[in-house]
């Protein structure tokens, strides 16, 4: 654990910790070393091949840079056991937005079938980053071939106060919206979605370049005033 925090403070960008503590505003800012991402990646990449394990077995971390590194690191596990073990030891340490959406294990897509069984767990958790992270592994494996209107469902009976579950569920039903419109536009016709989300969701899409003009035009008449 020293090495490795002292290692990060040798890759510290000065400017770079001050971009981060603005736009992550909960996390103390001295608990930021400011580390650039792709130099995280390209660490965990070199840990991954050696003794990962007693790092990433050694919770809580006390900087958020050391939390982002797990994440890296648990994103290029290639076993999706191992790797199902040690994002669920994990998910309760998560604080912030950014460590939560950069968790993102590559030998997910290969276990579609299995994971679907953990996601359904952590949307029912009380943890805001872990039903957080359930709604983005919707969101980036199951909108395709993996597609059931059941997981717009999931998402759509969510209730909470909390910002960054409600801007993820408004980040799933836009993305929604790009890949199955069809089956996604009912929702907004119907009001199946807060008033919030539901005008966030709007908002996201109109700003896609992956909406038609003529579904934009749409939306814009279906914004709840």
């Amino acid at each position: 654990m020293k090495s490795i925090t002292k290692k990060l403070f040798e890759l510290q960008d000065t400017e770079y910790k001050k971009l981060q503590a603005k736009i992550i505003p909960n996390i103390n800012q001295e608990n930021i070393i400011g580390v650039r991402t792709p130099e995280l990646r390209k660490y965990a990449k070199e840990l991954i091949k050696e003794d990962y394990k007693s790092f990433i077995e050694e919770l809580p971390h006390k900087y958020f840079d050391e939390n982002q590194l797990h994440a890296f690191i648990i994103s290029e596990i290639k076993d999706y056991n191992e790797c199902i073990t040690y994002i669920n030891e994990f998910l309760p340490y998560i604080d912030n937005w950014a460590t939560c959406d950069q968790t993102s294990p590559k030998i997910f897509k290969k276990h579609t079938k299995e994971l679907i069984n953990e996601i359904n767990k952590w949307l029912k958790s009380k943890d805001i980053y872990t039903i957080r992270f359930g709604i983005g592994m919707l969101m980036q494996y199951y909108l395709e071939e993996e597609f059931n209107i059941k997981y717009l469902d999931k998402v759509a009976k969510i209730k909470s106060n909390e910002y960054y579950i409600n801007m993820m569920r408004a980040w799933y039903f836009s993305t929604a919206l790009a890949k199955q419109y069809d089956k996604t536009i009912i929702y907004i016709e119907n009001n199946k979605l807060d008033k919030w989300t539901h005008n966030k969701t709007i908002q996201k899409a109109i700003e896609s370049y992956r909406i038609t003009s003529e579904q934009k035009e749409y939306l814009r008449k279906l914004k709840i005033k």
